[in-house]
């Protein structure tokens, strides 16, 4: 059961199928490239630059954090506690669909 606090968060990547994407391939610490590459099996069209957009949103929203982003190439990023259970719920509610 998602928090009333993030349901929010939930809506809003629900709203979107390239966000849905990247929530969903986001399930460990990832370099963007390897966001977009695992994205690619929920979402075929999702760009790099698509999926750099989209984590800087996550990031501003609370939903993942940047483990250096000092570093020009090679960024790893990873789902805040929220971004985890936003996904968790995503997941799920995806799941009671198929069945």
């Amino acid at each position: 059961m998602i928090k009333p606090e993030n349901l929010k968060h939930f809506i809003w990547v629900e709203k979107g199928t390239q966000r849905k994407a990247v929530m969903k391939a986001l399930s460990a610490k990832m370099t963007p490239s390897l966001i977009r590459k695992v994205s690619q099996k929920f979402n075929e069209k999702i760009s790099l630059s698509n999926t750099s957009d989209i984590l800087k949103c996550l990031v501003n929203r609370g939903l993942a954090v940047c483990l250096n982003s000092e570093e020009k190439r090679g960024r790893l990023y990873e789902l805040t506690e929220t971004g985890k259970e936003v996904r968790e719920n995503l997941l799920e509610a995806e799941s009671l669909l198929n069945q």
